[in-house]
Formats: structure tokens, sequence, C-alpha cells
């Protein structure tokens, strides 16, 4: 139509290799102005690579950027690439030891009229006049290491905003927020909606699709599959436009069969009036064959009390016992000993090495058995990633490959073989599949109920409610206390009303 508004940013035929891997082959998207457009697909369709070509990071073999009908800047041009788009990773950007005024505007300071030093009192009253703004409640003076994961990310939306740019990318934001927290960050983007500001927005959690955004893009195999509004996309059909295969690819969704291992099976895990400054009293046993939720928001206790028995936190009183043998809570050595693995919350600061290869990765807890005299011997090394690679379905060129050069499921599953390559008798899982498609979430959920067949006790620690349907009950957390526990079979606003620490009837 003559005069019709050019979308905000399109991407048209993009190509892509990284050697002999195609990481985009004809691909591109449209985002019009004012919507929240979701990008989708399974770990390594391609959705990484197409955002860092929209944000100028990458130069594609062939392809056109616009942004308002007009030519992408120069890839050297970084201050017009600014402007025009921004990206929130899934891992902060901020400088932890500095104050959110300074993170606010590092590298463009106000300076004092003489333009000689910085004018901190300028940067804290402009600072605090853009988060007014935008609706920011942080201190522009607070560190900024200090932060939650929510508040880290609304700063980040605000430096965007302060240089100008209207189009912002979001990758993975919810991956480490509660529901709540969750629920706040969307009521922020609706209001920056309002205001005018475009979004792409990346999860790999289809509900927050429909909760938030008006139209999605699905890559698959390196190629665009489908634009359409969210409204035409039920969810198989979304699902089945993903993976490629009819029906998709779901998560459990029904209650788990009768345990293998039936009600005498030995207390695995028991703790008696355990307690820290995150959770109070807690008394609980998992049965060795047993997979037992822990849900419970941020605040609740439960990822402590998950880490707790990992050696990743320490207990201030109370007991705990692994096969009736006292537990060291606060010692990994003393966990791994124990017989605990565990799949931490954190899989970049707690769970991986990006430089070392998957093999070393997979094998760090058992090296010491991988050769006489403690030396690590090649060959057994990479036949212990072999048969992991093979039983989790890991995505790898091999043993060898950097595990910096997997897809954020990949790595999960390598996080998870590690937990596993000691042989654990207790499986701790903590978040295990934030940030991860629909087919690793399956194949970790799908690992968990093997484990279970095993025989070992298994821990899964979250707030998602496709999580916990693999569990033979869950225990709630809020406050730091147990509140409540169901056995399979469980209703979803019965739950959630526990987990938020209302009663389910309440309005």
């Amino acid at each position: 139509m003559t005069g019709a508004r050019p979308p905000l940013v399109e991407a048209i035929g993009i190509t892509k290799r990284y050697g002999p891997t195609v990481a985009l082959m004809d691909a591109g998207i449209t985002v019009e102005a004012g919507e929240s457009h979701a990008l989708v697909g399974r770990n390594g369709a391609g959705k990484s690579t197409l955002v860092s070509v929209l944000t100028g990071l990458t130069r594609p073999e062939r392809g056109t950027v616009r942004y308002d009908g007009g030519p992408a800047p120069a890839l050297a041009d970084r201050a017009a690439w600014r402007r025009r788009v921004a990206c929130v990773y899934q891992r902060s950007t901020t400088i932890d030891e500095l104050s959110v005024a300074e993170n606010l505007f590092l590298g463009r300071q106000p300076v004092t009229p003489r333009g000689r030093v910085i004018s901190r009192r300028r940067m804290r009253r402009q600072a605090r006049a853009l988060l007014d703004e935008w609706g920011v409640p942080v201190d522009e003076t607070a560190r900024a290491g200090g932060l939650s994961v929510e508040d880290t990310k609304l700063v980040e939306i605000a430096r965007a905003l302060s240089r100008g740019t209207r189009f912002i990318v979001l990758d993975e934001p919810t991956a480490q927020l509660d529901s709540r927290a969750t629920d706040r960050l969307f009521a922020h983007m609706r209001r920056l909606q309002e205001a005018g500001v475009t979004f792409l927005y990346i999860s790999h959690h289809l509900r927050e699709v429909y909760e938030v955004c008006q139209a999605v893009t699905v890559l698959r195999d390196a190629r665009r599959i489908v634009t359409a509004p969210v409204g035409a996309m039920p969810p198989g059909k979304l699902i089945e436009a993903m993976t490629g295969e009819r029906g998709g690819l779901p998560v459990p969704h029904t209650a788990p069969p009768p345990r293998p291992f039936g009600a005498t099976a030995p207390a695995a895990v028991r703790l008696e009036q355990l307690s820290s400054p995150d959770f109070h009293d807690v008394s609980l046993a998992v049965a060795a064959g047993e997979v037992v939720g822990l849900a419970g928001l941020a605040g609740s206790g439960s990822h402590q009390l998950g880490a707790a028995l990992a050696g990743l936190h320490r207990a201030s009183g109370g007991r705990a016992w692994i096969f009736g043998r006292p537990l060291r809570t606060g010692s990994v050595p003393a966990a791994l000993a124990a017989g605990v693995g565990c799949l931490p919350r954190d899989r970049h600061h707690e769970g991986l090495v990006p430089l070392l290869s998957v093999a070393e990765n997979i094998t760090m807890p058992i090296s010491g058995r991988l050769g006489p005299l403690g030396l690590i011997a090649p060959k057994a090394r990479d036949a212990v990633a072999r048969r992991a690679i093979a039983d989790l379905g890991i995505g790898t060129e091999g043993p060898a490959q950097p595990l910096s050069e997997l897809s954020g499921g990949n790595q999960q599953k390598v996080v998870l073989a590690r937990a596993l390559a000691i042989d654990p008798r207790v499986l701790v899982l903590i978040d295990p599949t934030a940030g991860v498609d629909v087919g690793a979430k399956r194949a970790l959920l799908a690992a968990a109920i093997r484990a279970r067949a095993e025989g070992r006790a298994v821990l899964v620690v979250s707030d998602q409610l496709e999580d916990l349907r693999v569990c033979d009950r869950v225990l709630v957390m809020f406050n730091g206390f147990v509140t409540a526990e169901y056995p399979a079979g469980w209703r979803d606003g019965e739950l959630l009303a526990a987990v938020e620490g209302v009663a389910a009837g309440d309005g």
C-alpha cells in the first residue's frame, strides 16, 4: 500500500557458514514497529547467528538487512548499530563492580563543564532520570553485582533505550527468573511497547510466546520455516514447525507409572530439621527409585536446599543422610564421595568449563579413575564421553570438540553427563530445562525417568510445571519452609496456588 510504513527491521536471504557448518541458509525475518516478535527454534536452528547478523556483529555471505526501509550501517560503525538495535543476553553484560549509574553511561560518562573529569553528580542525576522515565525501580548508586537477575535485565534495557534504540532483542530473558519475576518483566515490556519500543523475543518457553508476543518466526535447520501471527500458530502447530515432526516433541504431561522399587525402597536421602539462612527446619525423605519435585519461587529456599545436598550450599543446622550415612553440606567433594550427582542451576558459572573439550567436561569428576597414578588415558576418557554422547543424544562432532561450540541445550546435556559420570546414587537436578529447546527438554527429563528406573533417587528443583510432571510427588516450599506435598496427578492451579503461597480458591 502506497505510503505504508516499512518494517522496523527486515532480513532477507541471509546465508552464513562457519567452515562446513551451515548456520543460516536463505533465512530471514520481518519485524514490524511496536510489536513483540518471537524467534523460536530448537538449539542449533540458527537463532544466535541471525541475531548476530541483526545486531551487526556478523557479516552474512549473502543477504540484506534493512532498518526502517534503509540499508543497515557498515559493520565498523558501532555507534550507528547501537542507535538501531540492542541485545539483552541471557548472561548479563553489566560490570558487577560498578554502580548502576556507571553501567548505564559506561564509555559516555557526563563530564564537568570544563570537560576535564567525569561528573559523578551529573551521572547519578541523569541515571535517576533515565530509570524513572522507563519505570525501572533500581537505586542508581547500587552496585550492579548486587542486583537481582530481573533488575539487571531492566538496567540493560534502560541502557539500550538511553542510546536511542527502540528495538531490543531479549535472549532467553526468563531463564533465571521465577514466575513472579517473569510476570513483572512482561508487565514492563508491555509498558515499553505502549511507549513505542519493539522487541525480538527469544525463548524456549512456548507459553511465554503466547503471553507476550504478537508474531512468531520459526527457524529450523538454518532456514526460516514460517512467520505468522501468534494466534494463527496453536502450540501443536508451532512445535511441529520447530521439530519437523508431526505431533512435535512434548515433555511428559501425565503422572508417571508406579515406581518399580515400591514402598519398601530404602531412604536414599533423609533430612532432619535441616536449616540455613534460606530454608528452615526441612525434614523429608526421598526413596531409591523415586523422583521428588521441589517447587518454589525465588526466595522460597528450594534452590538452596537442592544446592545443599550437592555441596554447593552450607546448612547451619539440622542433619542430612545419604543411604544412612551422614552428609556434610557445603562440600562438593563430600557430596561426590556420598554419591550425589548434580546438574546445577547456572551451567555457565557452576556446571562447565567452555574452553575444555566435551570429553574433558564430562569426565572431570572421575579424571582420577581414567589411568594409572592419576594420569588420564585419552582413550579411556574418550570412551566414557562417547557413551554419554550416545546415551543423552548430545549434538557434537565428537569428544574433542570444544564445549563452547555447542548449543545451549547440548551444553546442558554435557553438564548432566558429568553428573552421571560418577554413577550417582542420588541425582539433584536444579532448573534442568532452563534455556533449552523442546527436544533438549525431552531428553533431560527422560534422563530423570531412566535414573528412577535404575534405582537412583532423583530430586528435581524447579517451578516449571513441565519439569514437575515427571515426579512421583512434589513438595512445595514457601518463605523457606516446606508447606505442601502433592502426589502425581496434581492439578496445575492447585500446585501454582501453593507455590504462590495462596489457597487454590483465592481470587
